[in-house]
């Protein structure tokens, strides 16, 4: 059997002969992968650079002896039994929506702030780009999964800023746990020269291949039951590495608002089933919050038992 190969798409092919072909590969991608890398996605090449560059520079500066720290606390490098209740991460996170608090973020330098509300901007667009290409592939009238996103008070778009140090013991400690993302499109910028993400296809752990400049795109839950699962969000997690400097993570999440309302959009739900409930973004990211590492059906049917959560939007 032909191996398949990871789905990556040339976001210029879409204005021109290519077109059809393109989002027929976008489709198949949301489909049978909930994953896809893209290439030639408008954001540039100079200011994915200074991103890496001044990442890597604040991790070293500021967040790498810390972390350090924390591993000699908890006796990390001398475990003999797997972790399963801790990553082999250092993050922090940054708001972009509906109110920024990169001002607030200690130790970032004036710079590196700049430069990452520009990126902000940018992945922005491109999650609001990708949502229009999705409601195309669905169906959808233009702008519908924006809209329902925007709810009342607009969506909710913040930043995951990571670094996976070597480690000594890959295989008792993930980097991160196997989760699906709660949220609605996921833009990652990552290391170009040292591997790690792998997410689940037909029970097997596949790479997410790292490439120069790419943006990967995932899926999370709030598709899933949008599209009333034609889109699916997919099983991932982060494999350490014991060498090398350690790999870069930026991962956006462009999620709806805390007030959206979510439930299968009509046009897409058969009179045979309904497959998926309908809740308030805010509360399943509650229980989300309690349950992030276990298996996401679960919190699909703890929504379907609730009364209708339109009384208490």
């Amino acid at each position: 059997m032909k191996e398949e190969t990871f789905p990556v798409v040339n976001m210029e092919k879409l204005n021109g002969e290519e077109r059809a072909t393109t989002m027929n590969l976008i489709n198949d991608a949301c489909e049978n992968w909930g994953f896809f890398e893209i290439v030639n996605h408008g954001i540039s090449t100079e200011l994915l650079d200074r991103v890496e560059k001044m990442t890597k520079g604040h991790y070293k500066k500021c967040m790498e002896d810390r972390f350090k720290e924390m591993v000699a606390a908890k006796g990390l490098e001398a475990v003999q039994t797997e972790i399963d209740d801790l990553d082999w991460e250092s993050t922090f996170y940054l708001r972009h929506l509906p109110k920024s608090n990169i001002s607030e973020i200690p130790d970032l330098e004036h710079d590196y702030r700049e430069v990452m509300k520009e990126f902000a901007k940018e992945l922005e667009k491109l999650a609001e780009a990708i949502l229009d290409i999705l409601c195309e592939n669905l169906g959808l009238e233009k702008g519908y999964l924006k809209k329902v996103f925007y709810g009342g008070k607009g969506p909710t778009f913040g930043t995951k800023v990571s670094n996976y140090p070597p480690c000594p013991k890959p295989d008792l400690i993930k980097g991160l746990r196997a989760h699906t993302d709660a949220g609605g499109v996921i833009l990652l910028f990552q290391d170009d020269k040292v591997s790690g993400l792998q997410l689940l296809k037909d029970d097997k752990w596949v790479d997410v291949p790292p490439m120069h400049h790419s943006i990967v795109v995932n899926l999370g839950d709030q598709l899933e039951v949008i599209t009333n699962g034609r889109y699916k969000s997919v099983l991932h997690r982060v494999i350490a590495q014991t060498d090398g400097t350690g790999r870069m993570s930026i991962a956006s999440f462009y999620n709806p608002g805390s007030e959206s309302l979510i439930y299968p959009a009509p046009q897409l739900v058969s009179k045979e089933q309904d497959m998926y409930p309908k809740f308030v973004f805010e509360d399943y990211m509650k229980l989300y919050a309690q349950v992030k590492f276990q298996p996401k059906e679960p919190r699909f049917e703890a929504f379907k038992t609730m009364e209708d959560p339109i009384a208490t939007a």
